[in-house]
């Protein structure tokens, strides 16, 4: 099994995704407390409808959810 690219801070349409890696068509973006307010909200709820118009899966998860996980913070 070869390395996976993931490419961080790449431009899709009129947007730019925190991560991308073309082989999977997987986004993942990382949300900080920011994006409780709502018309943060409402503007990510846009941006994952157009990304999965470009048949892209988008996972979003919390800071808080990348510093408590103790094997993500602490690779072995």
């Amino acid at each position: 099994m070869g390395l996976v690219k993931i490419l961080r801070q790449r431009v899709i349409d009129n947007f730019i995704v925190d991560f991308y890696c073309a082989k999977y068509k997987l986004v993942l973006e990382i949300d900080g407390s920011v994006h409780d307010l709502s018309e943060v909200s409402v503007r990510d709820e846009e941006k994952t409808k157009i990304l999965q118009e470009y048949g892209l899966r988008v996972i979003r998860i919390t800071n808080a959810e990348v510093d408590d996980d103790s094997e993500c913070s602490n690779p072995r």
